[in-house]
C-alpha cells in the first residue's frame, strides 16, 4: 500500500487485482448493467489512483475504496435517473446460477422453481430500493461486510446504517408479502 502512496504503478495495479472483482460486484448490483458497470469500475479505480496522496493510512484501503465506488455508482444513478430493473431482465443473454443447475430428479422441479422464482422476486425488490437501502444491502448481505465497514465505506453513523438495513428488510418482506411470494 506505501507504494501505491508513493506512485508505484505496479504496486496500484496489485492493488487494482485484488480489489476490482469485489468493486465491480458490488456497483453492477447498483447500476444494473455489466456495461455501465464496468465503466464505473474502470472510473471508481482511475479516481482511486488520482485522490491516492490523501488516502489516510489509518483507515483500510479496502474501506476506503469501497467508498469511492458506492459514491461512483450513487453518483451514476442519480446523474441518469435510471430506472432500476432486474439484473437477469437486463441481459437476456445472462444465465442465473440456478440456471446451471442439472435437473437430474423431477421432484427437485418443484423446488428449484420455486427457489428460482424466489430468488427473481428477491432480486427484483432489491433493484427497486433507494439506491441508500440498496447499498447498504448489497454491502451486508453480497458483500458480508460489519456493520462498522458499512458505515465507514457510506459515511453514514453505525445507527443509520443498522436502520436503513431495518427499513430495506422491512419494505422487502412487505413487497414479497403481497406479491405472493412469502
Amino acid at each position: 500500500m506505501k507504494a501505491a502512496v508513493e506512485g508505484s504503478e505496479r504496486a496500484f495495479q496489485t492493488l487494482v487485482e485484488r480489489y476490482q472483482r469485489p468493486i465491480f460486484s458490488l456497483v453492477v448490483r447498483m447500476v444494473r448493467d455489466h456495461g455501465i458497470a464496468e465503466d464505473v469500475t474502470q472510473e471508481v479505480f482511475v479516481k482511486a489512483w488520482l485522490a491516492l496522496a490523501r488516502y489516510d493510512p489509518r483507515r483500510r484501503f479496502a474501506s476506503w475504496v469501497f467508498k469511492i465506488a458506492s459514491n461512483a455508482a450513487i453518483d451514476h444513478l442519480r446523474r441518469k435517473k435510471l430506472p432500476t430493473t432486474p439484473i437477469e431482465t437486463s441481459d437476456p443473454d445472462a444465465s442465473s446460477i440456478l440456471d446451471r443447475v442439472p435437473d437430474e430428479r423431477a421432484e427437485l422441479a418443484d423446488t428449484l422453481t420455486r427457489r428460482h422464482e424466489l430468488a427473481a422476486a428477491l432480486e427484483a425488490t432489491v433493484a427497486a430500493l433507494r439506491p441508500e437501502y440498496r447499498l447498504v444491502v448489497l454491502l451486508r448481505f453480497k458483500e458480508e461486510l460489519p456493520y462498522r465497514d458499512i458505515a465507514e465505506i457510506t459515511g453514514m453513523p453505525l445507527g443509520t446504517v443498522k436502520t436503513n438495513l431495518r427499513r430495506a428488510r422491512r419494505e422487502i418482506e412487505q413487497r414479497l408479502r403481497s406479491e405472493g411470494v412469502v
